[in-house]
């Protein structure tokens, strides 16, 4: 008996190739490291993210690394979630997104730190600076970024401490800012509604209202 030979379609091929390089890229571990200063919500960022991707279905690792444990002290953050994860750290060069809340450490984390690779990283960095200096020093921190976007795929330089102060009066909640626009721009591979679960379970209810005024307007941009 013979059997029929049946015609894939193309465009069905080219769909089924497209699912199973999907779920090859899912595998493997994507690789956030936030970086800022003591004070500025850090930890809490890398918490969020972390149980999102947890109750998005991912194994999720963190780890956090800074010098001086007190505020305003430089820190680093590590979140790496994917089908299985073995280690918290970012290496070198592996870094997907990095997410800055200062500008002058997000040029350390690519140009000094090195968690950055050219034709992988994205960085996503505040405007601000918490030491802004004179106005050479302000010229420096151009410098530092045309720097860094030599080094990476690409640089998103964002007001997020100017925008969350004309929104709620205040800048410390440019770290939620910084969470809607990766998301809103895709740079995270995670789900808006379950992230914002994830916030409702990590910030106090007092805080909940500025924080959702906050993380809406990052989706506007």
């Amino acid at each position: 008996m013979k059997r029929k030979k049946v015609k894939v379609n193309a465009k069905a091929k080219l769909h089924a190739k497209m699912k199973t390089t999907k779920r090859k890229i899912m595998e493997r571990p994507f690789d956030l490291v936030i970086v800022g200063y003591g004070g500025q919500g850090i930890l809490s960022l890398a918490e969020i993210i972390a149980n999102a991707a947890f109750m998005q279905g991912f194994d999720v690792k963190q780890t956090e690394m800074h010098g001086l444990a007190q505020r305003f002290g430089a820190l680093q953050c590590c979140v790496r979630f994917g089908k299985k994860v073995y280690s918290p750290l970012v290496r070198k060069g592996n870094a997907n997104l990095i997410i800055a809340l200062d500008a002058l450490e997000a040029a350390r984390a690519v140009l000094v730190l090195n968690f950055s690779s050219k034709n992988k990283s994205v960085v996503l960095t505040d405007s601000f600076a918490l030491h802004p200096g004179p106005m050479e020093e302000t010229l420096e921190i151009k410098t530092l970024i045309s720097e860094m976007k030599k080094n990476v795929k690409s640089v998103k330089v964002v007001d997020a401490s100017k925008i969350t102060e004309r929104l709620v009066g205040e800048t410390s909640m440019s770290n939620i800012f910084m969470l809607g626009y990766a998301l809103k721009n895709k740079l995270l591979p995670l789900k808006k509604e379950i992230v914002w679960k994830a916030i409702t379970q990590r910030l106090r209810p007092e805080f909940l209202e500025k924080n959702k005024k906050v993380f809406a307007e990052a989706f506007k941009l």
